[in-house]
């Protein structure tokens, strides 16, 4: 360790946390103190950027972006905090020396905090503790910090991570402070302990040079951008480098840009050496994980170990009668084999295998909102798909099968906790823990098969009229729990193709809830809505009242309409059974049966029950 030589002028740390605890406010706070990024008037956030996340107020990419202060290159990396993107924390973690732990000083310790500090200490990081949100009412800090040290504690940390500085901040108001008898107007403390807690990065320029691929861009000209951080030598434009892969193999390519990070914006460089955190070009077929060296001496760096995905869905092109006549530019199966596969190369939490000679592709995720993310991104780039509904990931060892199985974190009011109790034990949920918080409410943990959630999170905002919070992390594979809950209810299925009357969909509404209204454009097997008996029907939306010669109009007929329910691609995902499709274009979003024809249907269930029987 004597002989190690560290760059004084940089640091490279990770910010990471529970969802909605406030990582990429506090970021913005950093870049607006030191001057890295001048906000707008009126702007609030400028880390998440992409549309999707600020619709939904969560992080789903990780982002880059760096700031100087008292002449220290900090280099920051904003993780999601969701834990269906928690191969966007582990590869980052990977890149970096230090890690601002934020946790919200009302809710302390969740799930996601836990997988992230694990993960941090297992690469023998040391976190700085940032309590956020003390300017909340309801903030315990002084709880909450006890509650984090028994999580250290219960992770095995070293006496060197139990030693962590703790800052109390509000990434809102833009301030810290050591101490809360002594407050501050401004960000200064956190910073200070950046520089003095957060190690310095080893950077020895006489070894060769190793990067490690952690991050890719894209861009049409350049192509693949790989973004990663020099462990040891240096790089200039134009160098010959080799690309290690991780089979092994070796190519020779040659240096063609190098860009830093200022502010949020990556700037040309000249040359870059162990220490920095970089974006290279001119790497053919590089992928994320892989090792970019020196052309004489190619040794790879360890590979970054990615959990393995959980949940698959069944991707198709769009086969309905509406192909291309609902906003959609990309069509064919060909179209959605190439996105999925530049999917697969960017985010090493997808994994794509076809099926039926490449009409289908299975797609396996972390989670549903993770494979979620992923279409509602295609829908908006112009794809129209048919997706099937979620199945998790099973492992075979020897004779027995496993399945994924998750940690739940439920917090409610304790007038639903008799009901949300009665939801889970229906799903075989296992009871970890129960006690009542600091604010009087419920909060219990849970041991349940993922099969089990899929769908449950709706039906948890109608049991707790939505004052409810549920959080979920992966926790290990444990054997096959049985069958399973099934959709109770069956639906209403189109006999033919043209436009929905108001008529029809008021006879229709007294047998279930309604998915069309009037004036909509249907076709034979789209479904447009439930049956509350436990079998499908057929059903003739387009059905209109005769006239008879006392009455030569239908404009004196008053039609009674509930207000039908309007279809999210988050509903239809854990709606459709498995005969069933999700069809996604870019102005709707629709359910089918996979067999559109009844006759079709009919023959499949034949054959199905024939083959049962066998």
């Amino acid at each position: 360790m004597q002989n190690q030589k560290r760059r004084k002028d940089v640091r490279n740390l990770a910010i990471v946390a529970h969802v909605d605890h406030g990582k990429t406010t506090l970021v913005d706070s950093l870049l607006k103190y030191t001057g890295a990024y001048k906000f707008e008037e009126g702007e609030i956030t400028i880390m998440d950027s992409n549309p999707l996340e600020k619709e939904r107020g969560i992080t789903i990419f990780s982002k880059n972006a760096s700031f100087n202060y008292k002449g220290v290159q900090c280099n920051i990396v904003d993780t999601p905090g969701h834990a269906d993107f928690g191969s966007e924390v582990e590869r980052i973690l990977e890149m970096v020396d230090g890690v601002l732990l934020l946790v919200d000083a009302v809710d302390g310790p969740m799930p996601q905090t836990k997988f992230v500090l694990k993960k941090s200490l297992e690469l023998h990081l040391k976190p700085i503790l940032v309590l956020n949100k003390i300017d909340r009412p309801n903030a315990r800090p002084n709880e909450v910090t006890n509650m984090m040290f028994d999580l250290f504690c219960e992770l095995n940390a070293s006496d060197e991570q139990l030693d962590f500085p703790i800052v109390y901040a509000s990434g809102r108001d833009g301030y810290a402070t050591l101490d809360l008898d002594e407050p501050c107007d401004n960000i200064k403390p956190l910073l200070d302990t950046i520089l003095h807690r957060v190690l310095p990065p080893l950077a020895n320029p006489d070894l060769p040079f190793q990067m490690l691929v952690t991050m890719l861009d894209h861009n049409s000209y350049f192509g693949r951008i790989a973004i990663g951080r020099i462990f040891h030598g240096a790089v200039r434009i134009g160098d010959p480098v080799a690309l290690v892969k991780r089979d092994g193999s070796i190519t020779s390519n040659k240096v063609t840009k190098i860009m830093k990070y200022k502010g949020l914006t990556p700037v040309e460089a000249s040359e870059a050496m162990a220490g920095d955190i970089i974006l290279i070009t001119g790497i053919e077929g590089v992928s994320i994980g892989e090792t970019i060296t020196c052309i004489d001496n190619p040794k790879a760096l360890p590979t970054v170990k990615i959990d393995e995905p959980t949940i698959s869905m069944n991707f198709s092109h769009n086969t309905s009668v509406f192909s291309g006549k609902d906003g959609g530019v990309f069509l064919t199966s060909r179209h959605v084999r190439e996105r999925l596969e530049h999917e697969a190369m960017m985010n090493v939490g997808i994994k794509i295998e076809e099926v039926d000679r490449g009409e289908r592709f299975k797609v396996s995720g972390r989670g549903e909102l993770h494979l979620e993310i992923l279409i509602e991104t295609m829908r908006r780039e112009g794809y129209e798909l048919e997706v099937s509904r979620p199945q998790v990931v099973m492992k075979k060892i020897g004779e027995q099968l496993l399945e994924p199985v998750e940690l739940v974190v439920i917090e409610v009011d304790s007038q639903y906790q008799g009901a949300v109790m009665q939801a889970l034990g229906d799903r075989k949920a296992e009871m970890k823990d129960i006690k009542t918080t600091s604010s009087n409410s419920i909060q219990m943990e849970f041991i349940i098969t993922s099969r089990a959630l899929i769908g449950f999170r709706s039906e948890f905002i109608l049991l707790t009229r939505g004052s409810g919070i549920l959080f979920q992390s992966f926790l290990e594979y444990q054997p096959y729990k049985g069958d399973m809950p099934a959709r109770q209810r069956g639906v209403q299925i189109s006999k033919g193709d043209g436009k929905a009357v108001a008529n029809a969909i008021e006879n229709l509404q007294e047998r279930g809830e309604i998915f069309i209204k009037p004036g909509d454009m249907i076709y034979e097997g789209m479904i447009v809505g439930m049956n509350n008996k436990g079998t499908d029907m057929v059903v003739n939306p387009q059905k209109e009242k005769k006239l008879t010669n006392m009455r030569s109009s239908n404009c004196d007929i008053a039609t009674q309409l509930i207000p039908s329910r309007k279809i999210t691609l988050e509903f239809a995902l854990v709606f459709i059974a498995e005969d069933e499709l999700v069809e996604i274009t870019p102005l709707n979003i629709r359910i089918r049966k996979i067999q559109l024809k009844e006759i079709d249907r009919t023959r499949a269930i034949r054959q199905d029950r024939w083959e049962t029987s066998q």
